[in-house]
């Protein structure tokens, strides 16, 4: 965001460089947490925790995807000449941050209270990509020579809501980790498990 933000070409391929190591981390935790359950057979919350691993590892990956994608909208804008920004894409960044932050504190303390907070937090990031989806239209419509930015910056607000919706994935990982609720579409569901099952 700072590469978009300042027109800053070499902070946007050191992002684009960082995600080869993002994806071999990814590999590894998979392969690790592969390897524990074939030689450990966890059960209970420790199965509970593994499975929760090895989903939010995905969705941390596509985290760093998105970030590559946003580097990459922040050549093409670089490269043209500066246009005004007709929506608060630095508030929607800052929004969407704080979401990754706070979900990474709920996995990191076992919070299911800050978790539940991360999960509210993405109905107000999906309204505000709306918002700026119709102001983009308004702005073309005045200014079609800007269209090729316009689009690009766009591109760059749906990319935070998509990475607002991963770190709402790791909020809903970790209520699975600490209460056994499986948090999907808005609700929670009660884990069901056989009776006798220590979980």
């Amino acid at each position: 965001m700072k590469a978009v933000q300042q027109r800053d070409r070499q902070l946007a391929l050191q992002a684009i460089e960082t995600d080869h190591a993002i994806d071999q981390h990814e590999v590894q935790v998979e392969e690790e947490c592969l390897k524990i359950l074939a030689l450990h057979q966890p059960v209970a919350i420790d199965l509970r925790y593994i499975i929760a691993v090895l989903k939010l590892n995905n969705d941390l990956e596509r985290i760093g995807d998105l970030a590559v994608n946003i580097a990459q909208r922040a050549l093409l804008l670089n490269a043209q000449p500066p246009i005004e920004v007709p929506f608060d894409l630095p508030g929607l960044a800052e929004k969407t941050q704080g979401m990754f932050r706070q979900s990474l504190d709920a996995l990191v303390n076992m919070d299911a209270r800050r978790a539940r907070e991360v999960c509210a937090m993405d109905d107000e990031v999906d309204a505000i990509n709306r918002a700026m989806y119709e102001q983009v239209k308004q702005t073309i419509r005045t200014h079609p020579e800007d269209i090729e930015g316009l689009i690009a910056l766009l591109s760059v607000s749906r990319y935070l809501e998509r990475i607002a919706d991963h770190a709402t994935n790791i909020a809903e990982d970790v209520l699975y980790m600490v209460d056994g609720r499986i948090a999907r579409h808005g609700r929670e569901f009660p884990l069901r498990v056989a009776a006798g099952d220590p979980s």
